[in-house]
């Protein structure tokens, strides 16, 4: 097995703990990685800091390490994928996916390095000034911390680092204990792509050792975190005073109207955004509130799409629904819904697992306090509910601690318009499911899923200290 080591100031560094990673079809290691520690947690801050304090990168230079970034990670999609199928679990077809948008996340933040720039204040507008000018920069923070989930390793990893470099900053990359090779792999077209040293180090490890040291750095200027409530939160204390970015989760709803012309079309893709990744998606289609007149309908075509669905191995190129991160979690959904079928739901489809594998699955009259409905289930779940008032839907959907993304299914501009003002999530996607996300949108939420955007331009903002310059010519 090939083991990956730590990347410090340019160097692989290889500790004496180790520690497997498992291909998550098989249940066997394919890898092994070295483990960070304190010492060596400290010694990637400092890598950081000091190329911060020592290295200068003309915008354009930026760019180009960027864009040569991007290059060599197309060039290799096939390899990176099929690591992703490994350590992640994920279809051939969608690991392939990520690699390409991880590509274009990586242009996005080359393109942004190039413009970065800040504003015209109107200065001269207020009584006295006329002989006055002032406008505004953006310079870097400093050192960011990238900590990254599981679900898509390559390109939030893309979203977190591109645009830190792309601003001027250096970064200390964690990337999931379960998913780490894609993320040694990136490290290493950075350096092929001419990144000087220290201006990205990789540390790998658990968050409750190498995640706690980070937080406890206050050189660190910023952490930008993709993860779980409990941990975002305790982050977020930790980091005080100091900036933070949260994506925390969901449990994304969406609304269906009877005025929408292709009933069948709209439950397949609703169900095709709940069970990608096995469901393993932040704003995977979690609830879906579905106008009574063409509820039966709608059922139907959403249980017949979910039996044409293949589950096995991910690296079958026919494969649709791979295995979970792992058979814990696999365990916990199926508690999940036998908990909710107790309660008195209707299990259309699915409810079987086999391992770490778990059938896509639907539920209907399914209530509002059941774990299935309030709770994030980040599993190949989703359920149906049935609603007559656009009012009560609404309601239905805002009734979560959660406000990642929602999704409205309409003809109606009046309708689409209320969704849109109503609905309190960070983003509403007007016909097109909740699942919707370009890596050139501002994307994040509102409530316990988070704090910030990600999205090229808009995290850059976040990662960026704009400064005042005021002349006065009098």
């Amino acid at each position: 097995m090939k083991q990956y080591d730590l990347w410090i100031g340019g160097k692989k560094i290889a500790t004496g703990q180790t520690q497997d990673v498992i291909n998550k079809a098989t249940g066997k290691p394919f890898a092994t990685i070295s483990i960070a520690g304190e010492k060596e947690v400290t010694m990637a801050v400092d890598a950081a800091q000091a190329a911060f304090d020592t290295v200068t990168l003309a915008p354009y230079a930026r760019y180009e390490i960027l864009m040569k970034t991007a290059t060599i990670l197309m060039k290799r999609q096939r390899r990176f994928a099929e690591a992703l199928c490994k350590e992640c679990g994920k279809p051939i077809k969608d690991a392939l996916g990520e690699v390409g948008r991880a590509y274009q996340t990586l242009m996005l933040s080359a393109e942004e390095a190039k413009r970065l720039t800040g504003e015209m204040v109107p200065i001269q507008g207020a009584p006295g000034c006329e002989q006055r000018l002032a406008y505004t920069i953006r310079q870097p923070l400093g050192v960011i911390c990238a900590i990254t989930p599981f679900n898509f390793p390559i390109n939030l990893a893309c979203h977190k680092i591109g645009p830190a470099l792309a601003a001027g900053n250096t970064v200390v990359y964690k990337p999931a204990s379960a998913t780490p090779v894609t993320g040694a792999m990136l490290c290493e077209a950075f350096a092929e792509a001419g990144l000087p040293d220290g201006c990205l180090n990789l540390v790998m490890g658990s968050g409750s050792v190498v995640g706690n040291l980070l937080a406890k750095d206050q050189r660190i200027k910023m952490y930008s975190f993709t993860g779980s409530v409990p941990v975002g939160m305790a982050l977020q204390k930790a980091a005080g005073f100091r900036r933070i970015a949260l994506e925390l989760g969901s449990n994304s709803a969406n609304i269906v109207h009877n005025d929408i012309p292709d009933v069948k079309k709209v439950a397949q893709m609703c169900a095709k955004y709940a069970f990608t990744n096995a469901g393993q998606v932040c704003i995977s289609c979690q609830r879906v509130y579905v106008h009574q007149s063409i509820y039966d309908e709608f059922c139907q075509a959403a249980v017949d799409f979910a039996k044409s669905l293949k589950i096995g191995d991910p690296a079958d190129e026919t494969t649709d629904i791979g295995p979970m991160i792992d058979e814990k979690e696999a365990i916990r959904i199926e508690d999940w819904v036998a908990e909710a079928v107790k309660a008195g739901a209707t299990l259309l489809t699915g409810g079987k697992r086999t391992g770490s594998y778990f059938e896509p699955t639907i539920l209907t009259n399914t209530q509002k306090d059941m774990k299935v409905i309030c709770m994030e289930t980040f599993a190949p779940v989703f359920s149906i509910v049935p609603y007559t008032d656009i009012e009560a839907a609404i309601a239905a959907v805002n009734q979560s601690r959660y406000g990642l993304q929602a999704g409205v299914f309409t003809g109606s501009i009046a309708l689409a318009s209320l969704c849109a003002e109503k609905i309190e999530t960070g983003g509403v996607i007007i016909n097109d499911g909740a699942t919707f996300r370009m890596d050139n949108m501002p994307y994040g939420g509102v409530k316990e899923s988070g704090i910030g955007k990600e999205g090229a331009a808009y995290a850059i903002k976040e990662m960026t200290e704009e400064k005042l310059v005021l002349f006065n010519f009098g």
